[in-house]
């Protein structure tokens, strides 16, 4: 399968060195709403087209994190269930960030970070490809190497997964591997 035309050489370049996808949660893998049942606990809705991209990149050999400021027991599962790790109530992005990042020798060109506000910004600008959800708020956005077209929640995630298995030429492989169970 061929790369799309429509990817900039600048940011194809900027893909195919990515080795650790960092994702953002509130706002880029969700829609950005906190939901609270009667109890006081929250739900979160992911799209699973985004859990598929995140699963293909884990097949293709691309390590992924979801990073949250939040204390979330439903980012905790999802991550599981993808077999993610998940860094919750996260002050700081960036040293998180770094510390994946050393644990797994990789330097920060090797980095994708999507985030979509101002907590995500830290990390966006130090990631050697910054991406943001169509809907992410303009200042962080405007740091960003590329945007999806798709809005959080709805499918940016898996547009990232997308490029980063394009640009790495890993689709062709991915499409003819037997189903994972």
């Amino acid at each position: 399968m061929t790369v799309r035309a429509d990817y900039p050489d600048d940011l194809l370049a900027r893909a195919a060195r990515i080795r650790l996808a960092c994702f953002d949660v509130d706002g880029t893998l969700t829609d950005g709403r906190l939901l609270f049942d009667a109890d006081g606990r929250e739900m979160k809705a992911f799209h699973v087209h985004d859990g598929q991209g995140l699963a293909l990149l884990r097949r293709a050999g691309i390590a992924v994190a979801l990073v949250t400021a939040r204390a979330s027991p439903a980012v905790e599962r999802r991550a599981a269930e993808l077999g993610a790790e998940a860094h919750c109530a996260v002050g700081d992005k960036l040293a998180r960030l770094d510390e994946i990042r050393a644990r797994l020798g990789l330097g920060r060109e090797e980095v994708a970070f999507m985030g979509d506000d101002l907590p995500d910004l830290a990390p966006m600008r130090a990631a050697g490809l910054a991406v943001a959800p169509a809907n992410a708020h303009a200042w962080t956005a405007a740091h960003a190497h590329w945007r999806t077209a798709a809005r959080g929640g709805e499918g940016a995630a898996r547009e990232l997964c997308d490029l980063l298995l394009a640009a790495q030429g890993r689709i062709d492989a991915l499409l003819a591997a037997e189903p994972a169970p």
